[in-house]
């Protein structure tokens, strides 16, 4: 899949990507004012940028751990059928919580992954999505807070991979493949 050609071309900058976090931070930190501690949870691999930064801006005391779950392996389209690859290290019961997550397709990954943590008795649990794709929802799930509304295209960078490729770019970015009309 990877051996096709292509470019990319930016979508958001890393100027409006730090923007947008800095009005996230303000709306979670409002949201959570008064928790003693709020547990961030990174769904890995794609949300560690974003996560990073998210909370670098919170005004919040901060546990962080992090989940792994995959739905997609190295295509380009969701196969469905999501697993937990790694779990949380800490206990959530009765604690607040954040899930990040860096782009919401399908809905099928960040539906099950909530319906999993909040069956684990959090006192709150709320979520967090750099990017949404809204046109291919085939689960009726949308997270809580939303960076960015996107349409239907494959897009790599700021922690977002195509087959383990691109996760450094400080940019979202469409991927365009050179050997289509």
């Amino acid at each position: 899949m990877t051996d096709r050609p292509y470019v990319i071309d930016v979508m958001i900058s890393a100027k409006a990507i730090a923007a947008r976090i800095e009005e996230l931070s303000e709306e979670i930190a409002s949201e959570f004012e008064g928790t003693d501690k709020l547990v961030v949870v990174g769904l890995l691999r794609g949300s560690f940028v974003f996560i990073a930064d998210l909370v670098r801006e919170l005004d919040l005391p901060i546990e962080v751990d992090f989940l792994e779950a995959s739905s997609y392996g190295d295509g380009m389209e969701s196969s469905r059928e999501v697993r937990i690859l790694k779990d949380l290290r800490g206990a959530i019961e009765g604690r607040d919580v954040l899930v990040v997550e860096d782009i919401v397709d399908t809905g099928h990954t960040l539906s099950h992954v909530s319906k999993l943590l909040q069956s684990r008795n959090p006192a709150r649990l709320k979520t967090i999505a750099l990017l949404d794709k809204p046109s291919r929802r085939e689960v009726d799930f949308r997270a809580d807070h939303i960076g960015f509304e996107i349409p239907d295209e494959f897009v790599v960078g700021y922690g977002i991979d195509f087959a383990q490729r691109n996760r450094n770019l400080p940019h979202i970015g469409k991927v365009r493949f050179t050997d289509e009309a």
